[in-house]
């Protein structure tokens, strides 16, 4: 059976994605992680030495967070293509922690024969506490039609689709819920681009920051 995929003309500002729970962390996936990413950060993998800088254990690096979140978005967009990726680091994730990972479409647009949707993103933990924020730009055929006539060479369907949006902000973080971002500053307003997840070993809570995929990435079929 062909995989799904995801037509633009199918899509709704306010759709909610598929909520992925990832299984709760643990010690060895965070050692596979370091040597599947090369980030041998000891706060990361050696027990002794992330209490001996003052956290209570190890903890996971931020961009294993931040894949769980990619996985979300290329589980449900089949057949786009990811044109931009940013995420921002929260709140830590501990051994035990269970990730689950949210989304919401809060933009649509198309013109010229391309069609994109925003994605605004969040991850929380088992207290429905957010750990991570971000947003997402996906490219999509109109329709099946527009496929089919693009993959033959032909030119695509053209329809104008003036920019929608949600009318409100992401969600706020509560107490009920658990879903969105708080605001700015609230968990430190100290930011970082880029894929790489080499960090210094902190001494106290780290500040939030950010990263980013901006390049143009396939989603898996």
């Amino acid at each position: 059976m062909p995989a799904r995929k995801l037509y633009f003309e199918s899509i709704r500002v306010g759709d909610e994605l598929p909520a992925l729970a990832k299984a709760p962390v643990d010690r060895v996936q965070l050692s596979r992680y370091a040597g599947a990413s090369g980030d041998y950060n000891p706060v990361h993998v050696d027990e002794v030495y992330a209490k001996s800088v003052g956290m209570p254990s190890v903890y996971a690096p931020g961009m294993l967070v931040m894949g769980m979140l990619g996985q979300l978005i290329s589980d449900w967009a089949r057949g786009g293509q990811m044109r931009r990726y940013n995420v921002r680091f929260i709140k830590m994730v501990w051994p035990g922690d269970t990730v689950v990972c949210k989304g919401r479409v809060s933009d649509r647009h198309g013109t010229g024969g391309r069609y994109f949707v925003e994605i605004d993103l969040w991850a929380e933990n088992q207290r429905g506490e957010l750990v991570m924020k971000g947003t997402s730009q996906i490219q999509l055929f109109f329709s099946l039609e527009d496929e089919n006539r693009q993959r033959s060479g032909q030119a695509p369907i053209v329809v104008e689709v003036p920019r929608e949006s949600l009318s409100t902000a992401a969600p706020a973080a509560t107490a009920a819920s658990g879903e969105g971002a708080p605001e700015e500053g609230e968990e430190g307003d100290e930011r970082r681009t880029g894929a790489s997840s080499k960090k210094t070993a902190p001494r106290e809570k780290p500040a939030a920051k950010t990263a980013s995929l901006p390049a143009a990435k396939k989603a898996k079929k």
